[in-house]
């Protein structure tokens, strides 16, 4: 995991500023304002002990899109954990890969790094293992501290929390080793915490993702566990049990723990969802959802490897297709089917307007299985059937894209009327650039390429948030 720090990884030392950044082709868009966001892990300090990327320091970088220019700037996440090792001035804190021994005393670092999502004019810095929501300017990127409903709840925030924003409602999880093991919530339009409940399993689980539609939230328990007998000793250690299933718990979004039903599917470890959203037709009412499901490994019997499937998880080898899941609330009845089973395709997003919303078009980052979270081209697949609509590869062995995201133009007129924004740092010629493509049809290239003066590190999601998200 220390090659995690080196190359594409190698973190950056300090906070900058740049402006009016060159094109190398094409025009930036006039009907696009706003700003693309960025969040990864970026140690301020040697680390202490072995190296894992959820340990890194959250960093943000950020491309201020108006009027066809573009500006660049990149800030620490100031969280508690931070400001604590910037007066300590070294690291202070080990990470996943080392010893629970001690905890109490040498607790995790809540790291804020994972994901960024925009609500209510700010964004909010989120890490995986549940932690503190910290919103930040989406401009600026100034640290303004927790956001106060979340931290008022009692608990903490995973990474992957929904926004619906069609009536600005912020939707969210949060999960540990104690029971209930799980807790559900949302924040209201007017920022204050509206709903929280908690969610029974059957012992403690490691979810990652979520999903929600117009009426409903889909929560995930998946056979991931700690191993309890390393956990018992004080390691992190994943155990992935091939005799569990996957389940998918489907909850109004205002609904009590007992409104709560599960669908069980094959078992699997989901990353990523695309999307999910409410159907009707004669069989009853269904709920569909499209994700990225983790292909475990398999055996040459074709039995399922639970100690190699657990291995990747944790390593972030990422081997996922595009896959659909059915819940009918009608019936009970549960569905699920492979939409493309050629492509390893992951990190996806959709038009965020309309998430919980039926979507015909995804855009998924194309995954590299030989090295840990290379993407080295785009794409956009159709929903219903898992067709590639188009997509891009420009140097496919030295392409590093980070995770694209949608941006609507302005006064969009349809689902993919905008933009796909990415980072991209081509490893062959060592150049960082800032790539923005047709939503439409990626198969062009970039309509606008911007030459940044220095690499952007690799890291995990990000968000876009037009002139009018921004309060």
């Amino acid at each position: 995991m220390e090659a995690l720090l080196q190359g594409p990884f190698a973190p950056r030392h300090d906070e900058s500023d740049f402006v009016d950044l060159p094109l190398v082709q094409g025009r930036v868009p006039e009907d696009l304002n706003g700003v693309y966001l960025r969040n990864g892990p970026n140690p301020r300090f040697a680390p202490l002990g072995r190296y894992h990327p959820f340990d890194g320091d959250g960093m943000v970088h950020a491309a201020q899109v108006q009027a066809g220019a573009v500006r660049l700037r990149n800030r620490w996440v100031r969280t508690d954990a931070w400001q604590h090792e910037q007066a300590n001035g070294a690291a202070c804190y080990r990470g996943i890969r080392e010893t629970r021994q001690g905890l109490s005393e040498r607790p995790l670092k809540d790291s804020a790094n994972t994901d960024l999502i925009g609500h209510r004019g700010r964004a909010l810095a989120l890490w995986y293992l549940a932690g503190d929501a910290w919103e930040l300017d989406p401009v600026s990127l100034e640290t303004l501290g927790r956001h106060p409903a979340v931290a008022a709840q009692g608990g903490k925030i995973s990474a992957h929390a929904k926004v619906d924003e069609q009536c600005e409602e912020l939707l969210f999880f949060d999960y540990g080793i104690e029971a209930p093991y799980l807790h559900y919530g949302v924040v209201g339009r007017d920022g204050s915490l509206s709903h929280r409940v908690p969610i029974a399993l059957p012992g403690p689980r490691l979810p990652h993702d979520m999903a929600i539609t117009e009426h409903f939230t889909v929560l995930h328990d998946l056979p991931l566990l700690h191993d309890p007998g390393a956990f018992a000793l004080g390691r992190h250690k994943l155990l992935f049990r091939a005799d569990l299933p996957a389940r998918f718990g489907v909850i109004p979004r205002y609904g009590s723990p007992a409104a709560l039903r599960w669908f069980e599917f094959s078992p699997c470890f989901v990353y990523h969802v695309v999307n999910a959203w409410e159907e009707h037709d004669l069989r009853g009412h269904w709920v569909t959802m499209v994700g990225c499901r983790y292909m475990p490994a398999k055996r040459a019997d074709g039995s399922i490897d639970t100690l190699e499937t657990a291995r990747d998880i944790a390593a972030l080898r990422m081997r996922a297709r595009l896959w659909r899941w059915r819940m009918n609330l009608s019936t009970g009845q549960a569905e699920e089917c492979c939409l493309d089973p050629e492509h390893n395709l992951e990190f996806p997003t959709v038009n965020h307007a309309r998430v919980g919303r039926p979507t015909r078009y995804g855009y998924l980052a194309d995954q590299c299985e030989q090295e840990v979270l290379q993407f080295p081209g785009l794409r956009k697949c159709d929903l219903a059937s898992g067709t590639t609509l188009s997509s891009w590869r420009e140097h496919p062995a030295a392409s590093w894209y980070s995770e694209p995201c949608f941006a609507a133009a302005n006064g969009a007129r349809y689902e993919d009327d905008g933009y796909l924004i990415a980072f991209q740092w081509n490893a062959a010629s060592q150049r960082q650039t800032l790539d923005i493509f047709d939503a439409h049809d990626l198969s062009s290239g970039p309509i606008a390429q911007l030459a940044l003066p220095r690499h952007v590190p690799l890291g995990f999601h990000g968000c876009w948030m037009a002139d009018s998200r921004l309060g």
